[in-house]
């Protein structure tokens, strides 16, 4: 019998591999015992181990510990910054409206705490970034203003212009909320430069575990008010016994994405060698967000004639896992409202195949693909193919 390919993952944006390090730290949390919140050794210990993770995340997004606060992953994070009530400077701040990307990740589309008649979306241009002459007529036409912008889309990889964003939202005096979960570990996170008040960030997303996440915020001064109450835990800010494994498992995982934020070149000479050899096989091929700054890890493209869902079973078959886009639905294919929002024809969107590389990503791996993306197009439209490749 032939002997099976080995299986290849380029779905690091849904969720990354769990890093060695990670599992070795939560492992050896998992044999102690104790709650965060005792005062004996054991209870000690574990507090230890919180802590510890918190000056990792901290360091990740070069800031102090005591402004993360930890939560279950990105979307909690999200749903605890996007709220009308927040305190500055020791005093209650209501924010009358919630201003919103077109491409942004549901959990921030659904408005988190704002009624649906308090939210605002701000369009996209065809690279999707937010169209910032709109967004600055929205911030001078109405009451302060809480504007909810991701670092990095989740489908295409596009960077926003957060130091811009941020100026508009200052002079404004809005509040401003990143949604840097994409952003983490492939990327410098500057919440200074960005004048952001508050980021949101997903363990597994880095190569944590699932079910960790943080808010983080650039002042103590300025917080969102808890979406979970009940509980002193993590300052007030969030209540619930701190789940110290996948805690200390999301440090590790924050320390290790720290250093390899600083030099993506490897990652992007894996996409660019990607997106050429797709090219070379189907001249056709568009690549969204091209034009723009993108993600060094992340390619969103489309071949026509190809439609994504057919081609991802082509792919699963070979052992090839990648994705049409987010993963945080149903499950099921469907067209983006990423893809939508930049003006991407319906046709071609449905055919729109998502690449998303990590730590573990190897050149073996890009070869895989480019073995297995030739069969794809012969098999689903070999009139795309360039038969002098």
């Amino acid at each position: 019998m032939p002997q099976a390919k080995d299986h290849v993952y380029f779905d690091h944006n849904a969720g990354a591999p769990l890093r060695p390090g990670a599992r070795e730290r939560m492992v050896e949390v998992l044999n102690d015992v104790g709650n965060a919140s005792s005062v004996h050794a054991d209870g000690r210990r574990a507090r230890a181990r919180v802590e510890a993770a918190r000056e990792q995340v901290a360091s990740l997004c070069k800031t102090r510990s005591r402004a993360v606060t930890f939560v279950s992953g990105g979307t909690e994070a999200n749903m605890t910054a996007l709220t009308p009530t927040w305190q500055d400077q020791g005093s209650p701040a209501y924010l009358e409206r919630l201003l919103r990307g077109a491409t942004e990740h549901p959990s921030v589309a659904a408005g988190g705490r704002f009624p649906v008649s308090m939210q605002e979306v701000v369009p996209a241009d065809g690279n999707g970034l937010i169209r910032l002459d709109v967004l600055k007529d929205r911030l001078a036409d109405g009451g302060p203003a809480l504007v909810s912008v991701m670092a990095a889309n989740n489908e295409t990889g596009v960077i926003s212009p957060l130091a811009e964003i941020g100026e508009l939202v200052s002079q404004a005096g809005g509040f401003f909320h990143v949604d840097a979960v994409q952003a983490a570990g492939r990327m410098a996170i500057d919440m200074d430069a960005w004048k952001a008040d508050a980021i949101s960030l997903s363990a597994h997303k880095f190569g944590g575990p699932q079910g960790a996440g943080a808010l983080v915020v650039r002042s103590t001064a300025r917080v969102p008010s808890p979406l979970m109450s009940g509980g002193g835990q993590e300052n007030w800010r969030r209540a619930g016994t701190e789940n110290v494994a996948a805690i200390a498992g999301f440090g590790m995982a924050a320390q290790d994405a720290e250093r390899e934020a600083e030099d993506v070149t490897r990652l992007a000479a894996l996409r660019d060698r990607l997106e050429a050899g797709i090219r070379e096989i189907c001249p056709a091929v568009t690549i969204f967000g091209e034009e723009a700054p993108r993600l060094a890890n992340t390619s969103c493209f489309a071949a026509p004639g190809i439609s994504a869902e057919t081609a991802l079973i082509a792919f699963d078959l070979e052992r090839v896992s990648l994705s049409s886009g987010s993963a945080c639905s149903s499950g099921k294919v469907s067209v983006s409202h990423v893809l939508t929002a930049m003006g991407v024809d319906e046709a071609a969107a449905r055919c729109a195949l998502r690449v998303s590389l990590g730590w573990n990503s190897s050149e073996a791996d890009i070869d895989r693909f480019l073995e297995v993306w030739p069969q794809v197009v012969d098999r689903l439209n070999p009139k795309a193919r360039n038969r002098a490749a």
